[in-house]
């Protein structure tokens, strides 16, 4: 279920080059990749969760790249669907206009922090952006200014540590949806699962976030590189991550035109094929490359990211 506030765009084209997840990173460590999704008919239910653990993992890359049939996407779609969601619906998910702070804005970026008047867990997690804390901050959005637009690239939720990420819009497009969501962990479980965090920071002259963890040490994140294609993300521990994932890819699948991921591709260890499944069949796997997407639009954030998930090391990125 794509969580944003910006207004949405119909647009029509062609890009010409489709944009791929890179290849295999060819190093790194194999982590172990577990798949704890359950089967669902809702769409706007975040059924599917892919786990990374490692007891080394000190750093790893996430990338968000624009589906491979991008090129010829005429038509994008992004309302939810309520279709068999018993216990949900649109008037139950619907919740007053929040209250929207601008928390920074140069040339370059601008920062929204939004608070809602109620939130699924209470968080009084803060956020400090050039020295000035701000607290009950529900949402935070990071704009990058690009082609005289404020284009909306990451969302981030500080109370549960859940961040949606993707590229600029490609030519043809004026918008993208957003689509799987992830946590840069130590990842626990209060309903679902979740990120602790005690404050979010954002330096933006180096365009990075500190996460300072409730139990203890800091994870770092990184913007690498953003373009019309992808974006990556460094991220980094002090200490590694043990006893729990270290990040979680979370995501909907219904059926396979009903879906935010429908597939995964992992690089295992020593072995010099790719393992492609469908995401629900998927057990697990100890890998040091792991792509989530899609090969086919969906009717549901049709224009939304693949993932990928590699670059794992035990050192911190420098």
């Amino acid at each position: 279920m794509a969580r944003t506030l910006l207004p949405r765009f119909l647009a029509l084209g062609f890009f010409g080059l489709t944009s791929l997840a890179q290849a295999a990173t060819l190093d790194g460590l194999a982590v172990q990749v577990t798949n704890t999704s359950e089967p669902v008919l809702c769409a706007e239910k975040d059924n599917v969760a892919v786990n990374f653990s490692s007891p080394q993992v000190k750093s790893f890359r996430i990338e968000a790249v624009h589906p491979a049939y991008m090129g010829s996407l005429k038509q994008d779609r992004w309302e939810p669907d309520w279709t068999a969601c018993e216990d949900i619906s649109e008037a139950t998910s619907t919740k007053p206009h929040p209250v929207m702070h601008t928390l920074f804005e140069d040339d370059q970026v601008r920062i929204m922090g939004l608070s809602f008047s109620e939130f699924w867990r209470p968080s009084d997690t803060t956020v400090t952006i050039s020295g000035k804390v701000s607290r009950d901050i529900h949402l935070l959005q990071l704009l990058k200014k690009h082609k005289d637009k404020a284009e909306e690239v990451i969302a981030l939720y500080p109370g549960d540590g859940y961040w949606r990420i993707k590229p600029l819009p490609p030519q043809h497009l004026e918008w993208t949806a957003y689509g799987s969501s992830f946590i840069v962990g130590p990842v626990e479980f209060d309903q679902r699962p979740v990120a602790n965090l005690k404050d979010v920071a954002f330096d933006p002259k180096t365009m990075s976030f500190t996460l300072t963890l409730a139990k203890g040490g800091k994870a770092h994140v990184t913007v690498a590189n953003l373009n019309e294609e992808r974006m990556t993300l460094d991220v980094s521990f002090d200490q590694a991550v043990t006893g729990v994932p270290f990040a979680t890819l979370r995501s909907m699948y219904v059926t396979e035109f009903n879906a935010d991921v429908a597939r995964i591709a992992v690089r295992e260890e020593k072995v010099r094929s790719w393992r492609e499944e469908m995401i629900m069949n998927f057990r697990d796997a100890m890998a040091t490359d792991a792509w989530m997407g899609r090969l086919v639009p969906s009717r549901h954030n049709t224009s939304a990211p693949d993932m990928m998930f590699n670059r794992f090391r035990a050192e911190p990125a420098h």
